[in-house]
């Protein structure tokens, strides 16, 4: 140890000099390190919040220059965190990977009512409705605080959605009181996470802020339109490989059927086509008795048999031998007539 470092290390007292040792010890034994802002939150709130991280993370409080320090004392890029040591904040280390550390963090806020001289953390909206109050002075706080209310039907009625404070506006007394009275709870309690380190990166809050859903579906499309261009291209990969060789296995038989090959493969379907083409052949042959006996009664392509066929030409000449023996009596008649007249003519 250099006459420096002793001269530093006399002016610390021993307490410090553990507690650095302490921290160093947790820093060392997470893969993840983050800084973490703790103002705001009240103490038993903490406590639970600590509890509820219990098994998947561990939080630690200490001073800033200690915190600094043993950051600075176990390097690997560890210091980049000392930035963000500022205000009310503490160490947080898990082997969890930063995006799972920041939605872990994000779920176990609350919401809470927000104080006098606080800073609005969005839009704050009384909406519209009963706010179930009897009529009274509180009537007059709400329209002083800025939302159209009136008396109506014996009960205090807000008649729209009213902004009673924008983002960043400084929260009145009046408009505590208000929002109390209504159980309004405009802010969330809970630990924010400043940065992450994390396998020699450095992510802030903005960065670990996605929709993982979101991300998870655009994920999945890009996956599977790289699939997709793999296999339209050939290009084979463990993703691709099974529709390829599928592809490839309908496309040979597509081919080999086309051009009759005859392969093991092949012959069922070929026996199959060869079996439908016969009979579609057999199904327009009018004739039954030039036919083998198991080719018979099949459906043309209209859908008609051909016993159908048959039968409508075997029962036309019989429709048609009455006007033939029609023509024939008719004849007859004529000539017996013609006979007839012939005989009594000559006599």
């Amino acid at each position: 140890m250099t006459a420096e470092a002793e001269h530093t290390t006399e002016h610390v007292p021993e307490w410090k000099q553990q507690e650095v040792e302490d921290l160093v010890s947790v820093i060392e034994s997470y893969d993840s390190v983050g800084i973490v802002d703790v103002q705001g939150i009240p103490s038993r709130q903490l406590q639970e919040m600590r509890a509820d991280l219990y098994g998947s993370a561990t939080l630690r409080m200490s001073r800033n220059t200690l915190l600094e320090r043993a950051l600075e004392q176990v390097d690997e890029g560890l210091e980049d965190l000392v930035p963000f040591l500022s205000g009310h904040v503490g160490l947080v280390g898990t082997n969890d990977n930063p995006f799972a550390l920041y939605r872990r963090l994000e779920q176990s806020k609350t919401a809470a009512p927000i104080s006098a001289g606080e800073t609005a953390p969005n839009d704050i909206v009384i909406e519209e409705g009963d706010t179930g109050m009897d009529p009274g002075p509180f009537v007059g706080d709400l329209q002083n605080v800025g939302a159209a209310a009136r008396i109506d039907e014996g009960s205090i009625k807000v008649l729209e959605d009213s902004v009673v404070a924008e983002a960043g506006d400084v929260v009145s007394q009046d408009l505590a009181g208000v929002l109390g009275e209504l159980g309004i709870e405009p802010k969330e309690v809970g630990i924010d996470l400043r940065a992450v380190f994390a396998d020699g990166v450095l992510f802030e809050a903005e960065e670990l802020e996605i929709d993982v859903e979101e991300y998870r579906a655009d994920f999945q499309a890009a996956a599977a339109a790289g699939r997709n261009l793999a296999v339209n291209a050939a290009i084979p990969t463990t993703e691709s490989m099974p529709a390829l060789l599928a592809k490839a296995e309908g496309e040979a038989k597509s081919l080999g059927l086309q051009a009759s090959i005859e392969s093991p493969d092949l012959m069922d379907d070929l026996v199959s086509t060869a079996d439908a083409q016969v009979k579609a052949l057999a199904a327009q042959i009018e004739d039954d008795e030039a036919l083998p006996e198991e080719l018979r009664d099949l459906e043309a392509p209209g859908g008609a048999k051909t016993t159908d066929t048959e039968e409508s030409t075997d029962d036309q000449p019989e429709a048609d031998a009455e006007p033939e023996d029609a023509e024939d009596d008719d004849d007859d008649e004529d000539e017996d007539a013609g006979g007839e007249g012939l005989g009594a003519m000559f006599g």
